[in-house]
């Protein structure tokens, strides 16, 4: 699957494993992202290619403007009960 800016994908390694954040900005094999708690948007999280796994699902990157509507979004996937 195509990696590309606003899709939501899950760390499959490192310290924030298992956690699901937005695709802020690509440049190569690197990305970075944001999830709007711990990440800002102001200030994602460089992670490589190989530790992210896609999902389906793309946001509309440009309603996602502020960290609170980023963290609402992403709520669903974080905190599954």
């Amino acid at each position: 699957m195509e990696i590309k800016c606003g899709m939501i994908v899950k760390s499959v390694a490192g310290h924030d494993k298992d956690r699901f954040y937005l695709i802020v900005k690509i440049q190569g094999n690197k990305i970075y992202i944001s999830d709007g708690k711990k990440r800002l948007l102001e200030k994602p999280k460089l992670k490589n290619k190989i530790h992210l796994k896609a999902t389906k699902m793309v946001l509309d990157f440009e309603k996602i403007k502020t960290n609170k509507k980023l963290r609402e979004a992403l709520h669903k996937y974080n905190y599954k009960n």
